[in-house]
């Protein structure tokens, strides 16, 4: 008992009144004390595994607490809508990161409606998105505002104006995003100015779009966070229209921020 309570940093009278506590609770005695020393009982054996199991259990849950508080290989959990371009959030995140390097960073891209349900699942702590939402579900923080611009390849016959108009989409064959929030605006301010847009190509994937204008396949219309530095691709601003979205970072009222977080959306947020 000297030794066993040497380990467990108390003294002997203390581990002994905690091991009357346990057979107390247990309704039997746990050790045998005698001459040869100490050693179980059969009921103590039968607790051994079990205590040592719970044992084991609590400090792993002690460890997981530490290592969420610490940031600790609990990664912060960013959904980014579909329409959202890379640029500005991944720079944002690195330099995060450069500040507060045990921080793990995860992001999904998905649909609007899934997003919206993992953020009031839980699974994730904030959604970056430029969708409306209603303020009484979520707290709203606005991260930009960005223009649409017109991508093109460098060789295409628009590339060498200073600006494209409604009238020169309304000849060029278009290459569509159907999940593209502006569309329908877009559409039909092209239609009040007897204008009609052709997509020679659709896709959901802004990669594609831009693969097949790199190609010369056509123009595509894109958010400027969404444009990659390409030298085969020239970017040029709307005529007769304003084109801009509010991206902002959503989180749900119901559910608990970490300081963390808040210090990313700031740092999304600067220009």
């Amino acid at each position: 008992m000297t030794h066993a309570a040497s380990a467990s940093n108390v003294s002997q009278p203390s581990l002994t009144a905690a091991i009357k506590k346990l057979e107390a609770e247990l309704g039997g005695a746990q050790f045998i004390r005698d001459r040869a020393g100490c050693r179980l009982t059969p009921l103590g054996k039968l607790m051994f595994t079990r205590l040592k199991r719970v044992h084991t259990e609590t400090q792993e849950a002690k460890a997981e607490a530490i290592r969420h508080t610490r940031l600790e290989r609990v990664p912060i959990r960013i959904g980014v809508g579909e329409t959202i371009g890379h640029n500005k959030v991944s720079e944002a995140v690195e330099r995060f990161r450069a500040r507060l390097a045990q921080a793990e960073i995860e992001l999904i891209v998905a649909p609007s409606e899934a997003l919206f349900s993992g953020l009031r699942g839980g699974d994730f702590d904030i959604v970056v998105t430029a969708e409306n939402v209603s303020p009484e579900l979520y707290r709203i923080d606005t991260l930009y505002r960005e223009e649409y611009r017109v991508v093109v390849a460098i060789g295409h016959a628009l590339a060498n104006q200073d600006a494209v108009s409604l009238a020169d989409l309304a000849k060029t064959s278009m290459l569509n995003r159907p999940n593209c929030e502006m569309r329908d605006t877009l559409h039909e301010t092209c239609a009040g100015h007897g204008h009609v847009l052709y997509a020679a190509y659709r896709s959901n994937r802004v990669d594609w779009l831009i693969e097949l204008a790199r190609q010369g396949s056509g123009a595509v219309i894109l958010p400027a966070t969404a444009i990659p530095a390409d030298r085969g691709l020239v970017s040029l601003p709307i005529k007769d229209i304003e084109l801009a979205r509010e991206v902002v970072a959503l989180r749900y009222r119901h559910q608990a921020t970490r300081p963390e977080t808040n210090d990313l959306v700031r740092e999304i947020s600067r220009s």
